[in-house]
């Protein structure tokens, strides 16, 4: 696809922004883009290995939160307030909010990085509720600020995914604000299938590059594959991976190394939102032992709040918020995709 080289900018290639997003230059030979300049390592992506980044909380604390020692923690959500584009922690809080504000740093004393993560499942993106690009730009700065972060991850599923407006008006925003900030790293997080990346995935990358985004990573969303999907969830995360990883590789017109590097990988442990499927402590090592092997950049969990055992007969547990609803120790899938 012409035009797509400089996507994977920031996590493969160094290219600058600011390039011709409507060219049809054919993208460099395999041998050319080996030796490109490699960038330098980030806190989301270890020189030595996979990172482990899990979804937290950003309003409320979980003892399970430092489990296997994230190197960066996805802090959920930053979503619209309403009607309007005024960002808000899951659409209630303020983003001043100064509990939050200790809570983050809290999570970040032991030197991890906090990444602000914009959209998720519930409520609306700021892109859908924002008038202008340089007004969702302004919000976006406004909640990255407030958390003192560099990380920017947009997690776009269900009709955000799928309107085009907001999609054409979040890419504007992002490269707008990222014009601001060079050092803003942005990741994508998108729904996956055994097959690959769907069609309106695949727009919504094609956007952020025609407006130059420099997008770090896509994070697939490796979960709630069907009803029809009941077997080995494990196997269905590499599959998936695999599958997304030769869509990339095609659509940026890099190396493998470089498609695989540009990848992460998020689970929802234990039980999903779709009956028959439940992701195991033994799914978890398998996704953990496959991204080291492919040197995919970082694992997620969604959620650390999920991480543990359910209690019996407890009217407040819940096995799609409060835990995991399979047999476990505390923190145990967070040691699982940090080994």
């Amino acid at each position: 696809m012409a035009g797509v080289t400089c996507l994977f900018a920031l996590a493969v290639t160094g290219c600058s922004a600011g390039s011709d997003s409507s060219s049809d230059a054919t993208p460099p030979a395999e041998s050319e883009q080996a030796n490109s300049p490699s960038p330098s390592p980030s806190a989301t992506s270890s020189s030595t290995g996979t990172s482990y980044a899990p979804y937290v909380s950003a309003v409320e604390a979980d003892d399970n939160d430092s489990a296997g020692s994230p190197t960066a923690y996805n802090l959920a959500f930053v979503i619209s307030s309403g009607s309007g584009c005024t960002p808000k922690w899951n659409g209630t809080n303020a983003i001043g909010d100064s509990a939050v504000k200790s809570r983050i740093s809290a999570l970040t004393e032991s030197g991890a990085t906090a990444r602000v993560s914009f959209g998720g499942a519930s409520g609306k993106e700021l892109a859908a509720t924002c008038d202008s690009a340089s007004e969702l730009a302004e919000a976006y700065g406004e909640a990255l600020d407030a958390a003192g972060s560099t990380q920017a991850d947009f997690d776009i599923e269900g009709d955000e995914l799928t309107d085009s407006d907001s999609v054409a008006l979040r890419s504007q925003a992002i490269a707008a604000l990222q014009e601001e900030r060079p050092d803003l790293e942005v990741s994508f997080t998108l729904p996956v299938m055994p097959s690959g990346l769907d069609a309106d995935s695949l727009a919504l990358l094609a956007s952020a590059n025609k407006y130059d985004v420099q997008v770090s990573t896509v994070n697939l969303m490796t979960m709630n594959y069907g009803e029809s999907y009941a077997g080995d969830m494990g196997g269905y995360a590499i599959t998936s991976a695999t599958a997304a990883q030769a869509q990339l590789k095609e659509v940026f017109g890099t190396t493998d190394a470089a498609a695989w590097k540009g990848m992460a990988l998020t689970s929802m442990i234990g039980t999903n939102d779709v009956d028959n499927e439940t992701f195991s402590l033994s799914d978890a090592a398998q996704v953990r032992t496959f991204a080291e092997e492919k040197g995919i950049s970082w694992v997620s969990m969604w959620s650390t709040f999920r991480d543990q055992q359910c209690e019996d007969g407890s009217a407040t547990d819940d096995a799609l918020t409060n835990c995991s609803g399979v047999e476990q120790s505390s923190g145990a899938f967070a040691e699982a995709f940090s080994e």
